[in-house]
Parts: structure tokens; sequence; C-alpha cells
């Protein structure tokens, strides 16, 4: 810039700024009661919100589209009950399997949950999602509910086995 055109550019920004602050803001800055807002007509506020009242969504089967399909899980659908005590408040992913004992012809799973304590299970045993189907000597296998309404299975098989299998190269 040229050393005489800052005094007239200085100006021309000083008056835009004065221009773009409301007036309310201005008086307030000179010490002066802000100015009130315009009245709206009553009959005009009335019927707003007469407007907003009446509004109701009928879904009519279809999904509410207010609610985010982002951030929903589809695992935590159910709604959130406490669960019980004992075996019944274990879920498949709290546990890991210790042992399995034959007795009787009866099998008998050895399980432990988060808080080291150890609980015995049969077949038909039921945990807070899933079942006790069936085991073997190094297997326990349940059947678990899928709670994905995307998906056409309402039950899967999962299993836990003592001894990890390792490949020989």
């Amino acid at each position: 810039m040229k050393q005489g055109t800052v005094g007239p550019v200085l100006a021309w920004l000083v008056a835009m700024i004065v221009l773009a602050t409301p007036a309310g803001v201005r008086a307030q800055g000179q010490g002066a009661k802000p100015a009130a807002p315009p009245a709206t007509p009553p009959a005009a506020t009335t019927e707003k919100a007469a407007a907003s009242d009446t509004f109701s969504y009928r879904s009519e089967g279809r999904r509410d589209p207010f609610i985010s399909l982002v951030n929903r899980s589809f695992l935590d659908s159910r709604p959130m009950q406490k669960k019980p005590e004992g075996v019944g408040g274990l879920s498949w992913a709290e546990i890991n399997l210790v042992g399995i004992m034959q007795g009787r012809g009866k099998a008998t799973a050895i399980v432990r949950a988060p808080d080291n304590k150890e609980y015995r299970l049969h077949v038909g045993d039921q945990l807070f999602d899933c079942v006790v189907k069936s085991m073997t000597a190094d297997t326990l296998v349940v059947l678990q509910e899928v709670n994905d309404p995307l998906s056409l299975a309402k039950q899967r098989e999962r299993s836990k086995t003592l001894r990890v299998v390792e490949e020989v190269k």
C-alpha cells in the first residue's frame, strides 16, 4: 500500500463495522438501554403455536425417521434389564472355559466368570444371551440369540474349546 492510503482504508473499515453492528449493541456500548425488539402481533404468535401443537407422526409400520441409523447398536436393541445373579447373568463373551468333566454319562463344563468365580454348566442351561447345546471332550457349544434385524438367522451356534489347535508348519 502507498503511505497516504492507510487513513481512508481504516476509516472505511470502521464505518463498515459500525454499519454491521446491530443498533441495540451500539446503544449498549454507549451506556443507553438497548432498543426493544419489534412487537409481533398476538394473532401470529398463537397461529405458530397452534400449528406446532397439531403435528403428529403416524408411523403406519415404517421406521421412525428421527432415530439415527448410524449410532444405533443392533446388539443392544433389547431393552436394558438387570442381569440376574449366578449363571443366568453371564453372557457368552464374559465366560472362559476352564474344563469339561465326564461323569455318570453326563458332561459338565466348568467356566470362569469375570469376577473369578467358577460355575458348572450342563446341557440345556440358560446363560444371559445363550443356551448350552452340547459338550464334547474339549468343546462347549451354545446357541446364541441374534439381535440383528438385518440377519435372516435368529440364532447362531458358537463354541469355545479348551485347547487351541496350532498348525505345524
